[in-house]
C-alpha cells in the first residue's frame, strides 16, 4: 500500500460530451477531456474559447472613468505637466509600470516612475513619496497596481494641489481614495463586462484608450504581469496572456533574449509555464529584497549590454531570494512545532523579528502547503513597534473579508480572498490569531482542512501520444480560471525502474498496461524505488510532457503523486542485508523471525527489536509492514502470521544458514543400498567413514545423514556411542512416517514454493492466503 500526498477526487468529464467534442472539433480524447472538464460542453461553445481574438477585447472607454482619465491625461501633455507614474514592487507592478511609461514617452509626456520600497515605504501610496512628489513639480500622479486602499495619502496628494488618478484591481473596500478619477474593473460594480484584469490589463487599457488602438507591443508586459499575478486566464486576460506569449516567443527586445539566456528557456518555446516559473518569479524578486526600480529600467531596455547586466541581477536577487526564503521557512516551521498555542490554531499566525519582509509571503504559501490552514507570516519591527506580513488562505476562509472584520486593530491591509497584505501594532499579533482561530472555527470544516487534489483528466495509455500532447498545448494557455490539466494513469502496473541523477534522488519507470506503456519521470521522488513493488496496480498523478532526444519525441509522465490500495511484495531473497535493509522503513516495520538463530545472526545489522514469532507472539501488536528474515518450521506457522497481521507490505528475505533445496530428496533406491550397505556393516561407524562413504555413493554427506536419521526414526537402526547398527527385528514402516522424512518435504516444498520460486509464484502464493484472510 502507498498513501498519496493528498486525498485525491478524481473527475470523469462525461463519455459521450468527450467523443462529441472530440468528433466535432476534430480533437484528441485529451483536449476534448479537458474542454469537457473547463466546463466547454459544447463544441460551439469550445470554438469561442479556442478562438478568442481581438474582437472580444472590450472598449476601454467602457471602464468607470476612462473618458475623464484621457481627458486628463491630454490636458497634461498640452500643458506640459510633469507625470509621475507610482507603480508597485511585484512582477504585476513592474509590468505595470512599464505598459504606463511606454505609452506615455510614446505620446510625448514629462513623465518618470516611483515604486516603493518594500521595506522603507510598504505597499500602495505613501505620504513620504507624494510629498517628494509635490517638490519636483509633479502635478499629475497615476497610479497603476495600487492605489485602491491608499485614502490618507492620496488626500494629502490632493491637499498639495496634486491631481490623481488611481488604476487598480485590488479588493476595495467600502470607503474609496479622493482621487480625481478611479479606473478599476470592479469599482463600480458591474459597470464593465469583465472585472478580473491584473493591475497591468487595467494598465493597458489605459494606455489602449490614449493610444486610440490596441498597442500591440505592450503585449508582452502585459502577459508577464498577469500571469505573475494569478488572475483567472479567461475573457479579455486569456487574450491577452495568448497574444503576449506569441510575441515573446519572437520579439527582437534586448531583454527577453537576456532573461531567456539566464533562465537556460529557448526562446521559441516561452509559455505560461515559462512566465509562472522563471520570469515571473525573478521579477517579484527585485522588489521583494529591496528597491525595485531595476526591474523596470530593465523591461525599457533597449541596449544588449544593459538587457544582460539587468537579466544577471534578476536571477542573482532571485538565487538570494530562495536562500532566505528557505531559512525564514524552517524558523517558522520551528515555531509552530514548539509552540502549542500557534501550532493549534485553525488559522497560523508566526512571527518573528528579522524576518525579510519581502519574501514572507512565499513563506507563507509554503506552510500552506505543508499544514493546510490559512496562514499569516509577520516581520516584526520592535523599533517601529510594527508587524507586517503577508497571508495566504485555503478554499473556505475568505482572507480579506475575515481580515475586515478587525479593522480595528488592523489599520492597514488589502489582497484577495486567497492573498492578503497587512501592517498593525505589534502588540496585536496574538490577538488577531486569537481572533481570526475563533473565526475559523465557525466557517471551516474538518472536510475543508483535509487537502484534496482535483483530478479531472483520467486518461488511459492508449490515448496518449506526442500529437495529442502537442494539441493539448494548443489549448492553452492555463491559469487560474482555466487551470492546467491534472492528469491521472490508474491501474497500471510498473514495468522496469531505476534511480537517476548524481544523488539517485529521481527516478524514471516505465508504467504499462494491456492497452500500451509511457516512460515516467519523478524529479526528487528516488524514494519511490523502494516504496513500489511489481505485479502492483497503482495508480499515479502528474502532468504530460514530450522528451525529445536526438530528434526522437515520445510521451512522457510527470510523476506528482501515487497510490495504491494493494498489499505489496519487496523480493529481497538472497541479497546482502547490507544491501536493502537501508530502504526499509523502520518506523512503520515490524521485523520477524522464526528461528532463534536469526536474531543472533541479525540484531547487531538491524538495531531494532526483531519479533520472534511463536504461537505467543501470534497474540502482540505487529506494524503495517512486515520483514521476514528467515523461514518458518512450517508453512502453516508463516499462513498463520499472515492470518494475524493482514500486512500491507512483505519484505521477503527468507535467510536459510543451511538451505535443503539442492540436495534433494534421495530416491528409494537410495534408501534401499543405504539399508543394505549398513545391515552388512553391524557397528558402523558413520562419522569416521562417512566421507569415503559419500564418495562412494556419490550422495551428499548431508543426505548421508538424513537417511540414517530417517532409518532411526523408524527403529530401522539403533545408534550408540556413535556406531550404528540395523535393528533386523524392526517391524515394516513407510519411510513417510519418519518425522525426519516429513519435515525434509515441508522443508522442500517451503524452499520451493517461498525461496526458490519467481517473484511472480512468490506473490501469487501470498495472493491466495491474503483473499483466504479477507484482506482488503
Amino acid at each position: 500500500m502507498i498513501e498519496s500526498k493528498k486525498n485525491w477526487v478524481v473527475q470523469r468529464p462525461n463519455i459521450d460530451t468527450v467523443k462529441k467534442l472530440s468528433n466535432e472539433l476534430n480533437i484528441s480524447t485529451i483536449a476534448a477531456k479537458i474542454l469537457a472538464a473547463r466546463g466547454f460542453e459544447h463544441a460551439d461553445t469550445a470554438k469561442m474559447m479556442l478562438k478568442i481574438n481581438a474582437n472580444d477585447l472590450h472598449d476601454p472607454f467602457l471602464l468607470n472613468g476612462m473618458q475623464e482619465a484621457v481627458e486628463r491625461i491630454e490636458q497634461a501633455l498640452e500643458n506640459e505637466e510633469k507625470i509621475l507614474v507610482y507603480g508597485d514592487y511585484d512582477a504585476d507592478g513592474i509590468t505595470s509600470t512599464t505598459v504606463m511609461m511606454n505609452a506615455l514617452l510614446d505620446l510625448g509626456a514629462d513623465v518618470d516612475f516611483c515604486i516603493p520600497n518594500r521595506f522603507t515605504h510598504g505597499y500602495g501610496p505613501h505620504e513620504e513619496l507624494f510629498r517628494k512628489a509635490h517638490e519636483d513639480g509633479v502635478q499629475l500622479i497615476i497610479t497603476v497596481d495600487n492605489g485602491i486602499s491608499g485614502i490618507e495619502p492620496i488626500r494629502l496628494a490632493k491637499e498639495l494641489g496634486m491631481d490623481v488618478i488611481v488604476t487598480d484591481h485590488h479588493e476595495a473596500s467600502d470607503i474609496l481614495p479622493p482621487a480625481d478619477i478611479i479606473i478599476h474593473p470592479r469599482v463600480p460594480e458591474n459597470h464593465y463586462p469583465f472585472g478580473e484584469l491584473a493591475g497591468v490589463g487595467v494598465a493597458f487599457k489605459l494606455a489602449h484608450a490614449l493610444y486610440g488602438e490596441i498597442p500591440d507591443h505592450l503585449f508582452e508586459f502585459v502577459a508577464i504581469g498577469t500571469v505573475a499575478d494569478l488572475v483567472p486566464l479567461e475573457g479579455e486576460n486569456r487574450y491577452l496572456v495568448q497574444k503576449g506569449i506569441e510575441q515573446l516567443k519572437y520579439s527582437s527586445n534586448p531583454w527577453i533574449s537576456a532573461l531567456c539566456e539566464v533562465t537556460g528557456v529557448n526562446q521559441r518555446e516561452i509559455d505560461e509555464d515559462t512566465i509562472g516559473f522563471y520570469f515571473g518569479p525573478r521579477l517579484n524578486a527585485i522588489g521583494r529584497l529591496g528597491d525595485a526600480a531595476p526591474g523596470v529600467h530593465f523591461l525599457m531596455s533597449e541596449n544588449s549590454l544593459y538587457a544582460t547586466e539587468g537579466a544577471k541581477l534578476l536571477n542573482l536577487k532571485n538565487a538570494e531570494r530562495k536562500d532566505i526564503v528557505k531559512s525564514i521557512t524552517e524558523e517558522a516551521i520551528a515555531l509552530i512545532e514548539s509552540n502549542e498555542e500557534i501550532n493549534h490554531s485553525l488559522v497560523l499566525v508566526v512571527a518573528k523579528e528579522g524576518w525579510n519582509p519581502g519574501v514572507i509571503g512565499i513563506v507563507a504559501s509554503r506552510l500552506v502547503e505543508k499544514y493546510y490552514r490559512p496562514t499569516i507570516v509577520l516581520s516584526l519591527d520592535y523599533e517601529k513597534g510594527t508587524a507586517k506580513g503577508s497571508a495566504r488562505s485555503i478554499e473556505g476562509f475568505h482572507m480579506f473579508n475575515e481580515l475586515t472584520k478587525n479593522r480595528d486593530i488592523l489599520p492597514h491591509f488589502g489582497g484577495h480572498p486567497m492573498a492578503a497584505g497587512m501592517t498593525f501594532p505589534l502588540e496585536y499579533v496574538d490577538e488577531l490569531r486569537s481572533r481570526l482561530h475563533l473565526q475559523a472555527s465557525e466557517c471551516l470544516t474538518t472536510e475543508l482542512l483535509t487537502p484534496k487534489l482535483f483530478i479531472d483528466i483520467p486518461l488511459e495509455l492508449s490515448e496518449i501520444s506526442v500529437e495529442a500532447i502537442e494539441e493539448v498545448k494548443k489549448l492553452g494557455p492555463f491559469g487560474v480560471g482555466f487551470s492546467k490539466p491534472t492528469y491521472a494513469l490508474q491501474n497500471v502496473k510498473v514495468g522496469s525502474m531505476r534511480k537517476i541523477g548524481a544523488g539517485e534522488n529521481h527516478i524514471k519507470m516505465e508504467l504499462k498496461d494491456e492497452y500500451g506503456s509511457i516512460d515516467a519521470i519523478g524529479f526528487n521522488q528516488g524514494n519511490l524505488h523502494d516504496e513500489i513493488s511489481y505485479d502492483v496496480q497503482l495508480s499515479f498523478v502528474g502532468d504530460l510532457q514530450i522528451n525529445e532526444w536526438q530528434g526522437r519525441k515520445k510521451p512522457q509522465f510527470m510523476i506528482s503523486d501515487v497510490q495504491t490500495d494493494e498489499w505489496q511484495l519487496f523480493d529481497y531473497r538472497g541479497k546482502v542485508h547490507s544491501k536493502w535493509l537501508d530502504s526499509i522503513p523502520k518506523d512503520k516495520t515490524t521485523f520477524i523471525a522464526f528461528n532463534n538463530e536469526t536474531i543472533s545472526y541479525y540484531q547487531s545489522s538491524i538495531h531494532t527489536p526483531i519479533k520472534l514469532v511463536d504461537s505467543n507472539a501470534l497474540n502482540s501488536e505487529f506494524s503495517p509492514f512486515i520483514v521476514l528474515l528467515d523461514l518458518p518450521k512450517t508453512s502453516i506457522h508463516l499462513e498463520k502470521t499472515i492470518e494475524q497481521i493482514k500486512p500491507k507490505r512483505i519484505y521477503a528475505h527468507f535467510y536459510t544458514p543451511e538451505s535443503q533445496y539442492f540436495n534433494g530428496m534421495p530416491s528409494r533406491q537410495h534408501f534401499g543400498w543405504y539399508y543394505t550397505f549398513l545391515k552388512k556393516r553391524p557397528n558402523f561407524n558413520l562419522q569416521a567413514h562417512i566421507d569415503q562413504l559419500s564418495k562412494h555413493i556419490g550422495l551428499n554427506e548431508e543426505i548421508l545423514k538424513f537417511m540414517t536419521n530417517v532409518f532411526f526414526d523408524l527403529d530401522f537402526v539403533t545408534i550408540e556411542n556413535g556406531l550404528t547398527s540395523v535393528n533386523v527385528n524392526a517391524p515394516k514402516r513407510d519411510l513417510t512416517e519418519a518425522p525426519t522424512y516429513q519435515n525434509r518435504v515441508e522443508q522442500l516444498e517451503m524452499e520451493q514454493k517461498l525461496l526458490y520460486s519467481t517473484f511472480s509464484e512468490l506473490k501469487q502464493w501470498f495472493d491466495v492466503r491474503m483473499k483466504e484472510y479477507s484482506y482488503s
